[in-house]
C-alpha cells in the first residue's frame, strides 16, 4: 500500500521542490538585503512611506524564510512520533507570519495618524531614489519567481509571490508620494502612502491567517469538492454506499481522505482489493494522494449519513446501531 501510494505523488512534486527552494533562497537574500537598505533609508530621510514599505518587505522576507524552512522541514523524515513528518510546520509558520503582518500594519496606522496632524520634514530626493531602486528589485524578484517556480499550486510559493507583487505597489506609492512632496510640497502624501501600504499589509496578513487557520481546523481543502468525490467513489461497480467521509489537508497540496465503503458481501478479498486499488488510483488523480478506506458488507448496519455524526463526549458515539 505504501509503495503504491507514495511513488505516484512524489515523482512529480520533487523537481518543483528543488526549483522552488533555489528561487526562494535567491529571492530571500535579495529582499532581505534591500529591506535593510530601505529601513535605514526611511530612518535617515524621515519617510514613513519608506519605513512602511520596509515593513512590507520584512513581511516578505519572513514569508520567504518560512517557505524555505517549510521545504526543508517538509523533507525531514517521517518518524514514529510524527507520522506525517514535519509538513504542518509550514502552516504554523504561515499563521505566525499572518499575525506579524497584522501587527506591522496596525503600528503603521498608529504612526501615520500623528504625521497627518503635523507632517515632519522629509528628505524627498533620497526617498525617491530609494523607492525607485526598491521597485526595480521587486520586479526582478517577481520575474525570477514567475519563471523559476511553481507559483500556481504551492501555497507557500504563491504566498511569497503575492507578497512581492503587493510590495511593488508599496514602492510605487512611495515614489508617487516623494514626487508630490517635491513638486507640490504636500507633506501629507508621505503618511497617506504609508497608510495605503499598511492596508495592503493588513490584507495579506488577514488572508494568510485565514487560510492557515482553515488548514489547522482540518477544513476541507479549497480545491476539493466532497460531494463530487463521494459520487466518483459510488460509481465503481460493487460499491453500494459511501459514508463517514473525512477530507482534510496536512499542508498545502497534501490532501488526505478517510471513508467507509459498503460492498456486497459475496465478493472475495482479492476482488475487494482490486476495487480498492482502482478507487485509490482515481483519488490520486483527484488530488488526494493519501487515502484510507474501510470496507464493510451491507449487513454491517451503520448510520447511513455521508458525514460522521459522532457526538463528542457521547460514550457510545461509535457503537453500531442494531435495528
Amino acid at each position: 500500500m505504501a509503495g503504491h501510494d507514495h511513488n505516484h505523488a512524489h515523482d512529480h512534486s520533487h523537481g518543483h521542490g528543488q526549483n522552488n527552494k533555489k528561487v526562494l533562497l535567491f529571492s530571500f537574500i535579495i529582499i532581505t538585503a534591500y529591506m535593510l537598505v530601505e529601513a535605514f533609508g526611511g530612518f535617515i530621510t524621515n519617510s514613513l512611506a519608506l519605513l512602511s514599505d520596509a515593513g512590507h518587505m520584512l513581511s516578505d522576507s519572513i514569508a520567504l524564510a518560512i517557505a524555505l524552512l517549510a521545504f526543508k522541514f517538509g523533507e525531514k523524515a517521517v518518524n514514529k512520533g510524527k507520522t506525517f513528518g514535519y509538513r504542518r510546520f509550514e502552516i504554523l509558520a504561515a499563521m505566525l507570519n499572518g499575525v506579524t503582518l497584522i501587527a506591522i500594519a496596525l503600528y503603521i496606522f498608529y504612526e501615520a495618524i500623528d504625521r497627518f496632524v503635523n507632517p515632519p520634514e522629509v528628505a524627498t530626493l533620497g526617498m525617491l531614489v530609494i523607492s525607485c531602486i526598491g521597485l526595480l528589485i521587486n520586479i526582478l524578484v517577481a520575474w525570477i519567481m514567475m519563471r523559476g517556480s511553481d507559483t500556481e499550486h504551492n501555497l507557500n510559493m504563491r504566498g511569497a509571490y503575492l507578497h512581492v507583487i503587493s510590495d511593488m505597489l508599496g514602492s510605487i506609492g512611495a515614489i508617487i508620494a516623494a514626487l508630490l512632496m517635491m513638486f507640490f510640497g504636500w507633506g501629507w502624501a508621505d503618511p497617506l502612502a504609508s497608510v495605503i501600504v499598511a492596508v495592503l499589509v493588513l490584507r495579506s496578513g488577514y488572508f494568510v491567517s485565514k487560510s492557515s487557520l482553515h488548514v489547522l481546523m482540518e477544513g476541507t481543502p479549497r480545491n476539493i469538492d466532497v460531494e463530487e468525490v463521494v459520487r466518483a467513489i459510488s460509481q465503481f461497480e460493487g460499491v453500494k454506499a459511501v459514508h463517514d467521509v473525512h477530507i482534510w489537508a496536512i499542508t498545502s497540496n497534501l490532501n488526505v481522505l478517510t471513508a467507509h465503503i459498503v460492498v456486497d458481501g459475496d465478493r472475495t478479498v482479492y476482488e475487494v482489493d482490486a476495487l480498492l486499488q482502482k478507487i485509490e488510483h482515481m483519488l490520486e488523480h483527484k488530488n488526494i494522494p493519501h487515502s484510507t478506506l474501510q470496507i464493510e458488507s451491507e449487513q454491517h448496519r451503520h448510520d447511513e449519513s455521508v458525514f460522521c455524526n459522532a457526538k463528542a463526549g457521547a460514550p457510545d458515539a461509535h457503537a453500531h446501531h442494531h435495528h
